[in-house]
């Protein structure tokens, strides 16, 4: 083995534990002391117009929005259980806080549901993580953008798909909660593209970002969060992707041939694994229940799929130009066998279970390459009386 820059392991963290919540909101009528902090703007209720004046003063994203009224804002924060000015965290690159009341509003605009607001708060904290290096994803030049997967019983919750047409085309709900936590992007850390973020040509991405569940009654390994974090139940997992890759493989028959097609398929040599800019990078894939169920006939063990895809995920280093191959040589990235691997390690393959039972396809996320991906719980509201009486 080289002395190649190693991921840090996520198992070496330790798993949030959801707290208990209590009512913190007087309703859409408002309280004797206002909660809502933020500034009040006149403007047209009327969508359409509500849209293009959103676009005028830089809140839009170019599709129509519902206007966030303080009585949207106030049912919004009236079904959750948090105070409107508590503070998520600070998002680069703007640095600006970003606060349970400021979530609401971009939600309200984007049309989430408000059941939806823990699992953006999570969603925010994980990609809030200094190792998932939101300022990078923001501001580089690469198309990026936080994708997530959510494991528990609030994918059927929320209509989070998992099966046929998961990453995109299948109506859900969904779709709406990736779009909030992009206008979060935009309005709260401030990523707008060719200011503050250097994107040459953005992706579809950051417009509707990707929330998927996993499969998890379908899948022979256990679910994704409890593997990477500890966590059993409502949790999701944030990575840094550059769009998704479809790998079909209609000829494959044993386990190991299905793995030699998705590894070789991911291994290409412009993806940012192989960049002499990015010292280490980590990918996503999502195989089909059908491809699952045959590979864990002979890996019942998840490492064991990673180990066999990582071997497969490499490419030959002669096959780079000699500059790209020398500065790689100097970081230590061509190993003794004389390839270039895709991850530092097995593990820095993340896969999990998810998509239709139509076909043999896979769908790999690549990697901006430094941000690591992370695991959060999503917190769950209890009463406030049995808090109350916890306490």
């Amino acid at each position: 083995m080289s002395n190649i820059v190693k991921i840090k392991p996520a198992k070496n963290k330790s798993a949030p534990v959801p707290q208990p919540l209590i009512s913190r909101d007087c309703g859409p009528e408002g309280c004797e002391v206002d909660w809502l902090a933020s500034r009040r703007i006149e403007a047209e209720l009327d969508i359409e117009a509500f849209t293009r004046f959103s676009l005028e003063e830089g809140w839009g994203d170019g599709l129509p929005l519902i206007p966030p009224t303080e009585s949207r804002v106030r049912t919004f924060l009236a079904e959750n259980d948090r105070y409107p000015d508590e503070v998520i965290a600070s998002l680069p690159p703007s640095n600006a806080e970003c606060t349970v009341e400021k979530i609401a509003i971009n939600a309200v605009m984007a049309g989430a549901p408000t059941a939806s607001l823990e699992l953006i708060i999570a969603a925010i904290a994980t990609i809030a993580d200094p190792d998932f290096e939101l300022y990078g994803v923001n501001t580089t030049t690469a198309p990026v953008f936080p994708a997530f997967v959510v494991n528990g019983p609030v994918r059927d919750e929320l209509g989070i798909p998992y099966g046929y047409g998961c990453f995109g085309g299948t109506a859900t709900q969904a779709v709406a909660i990736g779009r909030a936590i992009r206008l979060i992007m935009r309005n709260v850390a401030g990523q707008v593209a060719g200011d503050t973020s250097q994107t040459t040509f953005g992706s579809p991405g950051r417009v509707s970002g990707i929330v998927v569940g996993e499969w998890e009654e379908r899948s022979p390994w256990a679910p994704l969060a409890e593997r990477r974090a500890g966590i059993t139940g409502n949790a999701v997992t944030s990575f840094g992707a550059m769009g998704t890759m479809n790998i079909l493989d209609t000829t494959s028959q044993k386990p190991e041939n299905f793995l030699e097609m998705i590894g070789k398929s991911i291994a290409y040599p412009g993806n940012n694994c192989f960049s002499p800019a990015m010292p280490f990078g980590e990918t996503m894939i999502a195989i089909n229940p059908i491809c699952a169920e045959i590979l864990a006939k002979e890996m019942p063990n998840i490492e064991d799929v990673q180990e066999c895809l990582w071997r497969y995920a490499s490419i030959p280093g002669d096959w780079l130009q000699e500059l790209h191959r020398e500065q790689l040589e100097a970081q230590g990235r061509i190993r003794e066998d004389g390839r270039i691997y895709q991850t530092p390690e097995p593990k820095d393959l993340i896969v999990f279970v998810a998509g239709g039972l139509g076909g043999l396809h896979t769908t790999a996320l690549h990697t901006f390459g430094s941000s690591l991906s992370q695991t959060r719980a999503i917190a769950s509201p209890i009463p406030a009386g049995e808090a109350q009486a916890a306490e």
